[in-house]
């Protein structure tokens, strides 16, 4: 996984939970910044599409991944979470732990 290796606090690998998935390189505390969700917008859903309400227009936007952060997994008690397209963790995440997000309501 050279190509999403660039990432100095979170590198890619099998996950236990689904595929690969995103992992902390080293301990990181908590409301630390992980990375920026990066890739082109679609209106499209699909396996690395990340789905954002922009509250300014009243719809929902799509991004598709192709970054790092396009393995990040769902988890019901998760350690990261979206402001905007930026991920920070929501508690201390140990070094090699996998960090999750919750997809939403719809999700469990």
């Amino acid at each position: 996984m050279k190509k999403y290796d660039t990432n100095p606090l979170a590198y890619v690998g099998n996950s236990p939970i689904h595929g690969k998935g995103l992992f902390a390189r080293k301990a990181i505390p908590n409301d630390t910044y992980v990375g920026t969700y990066e890739g082109p917008a679609t209106q499209e859903d699909g396996m690395h599409v990340l789905w954002l309400y922009n509250e300014e227009t009243d719809e929902w936007e799509g991004i598709d991944g192709r970054n790092e952060m396009r393995f990040l997994n769902h988890a019901g008690d998760p350690n990261a979470d979206w402001w905007g397209i930026e991920l920070y963790t929501i508690r201390d995440v140990a070094a090699d732990e996998e960090i999750t997000f919750h997809y939403g309501e719809d999700w469990e």
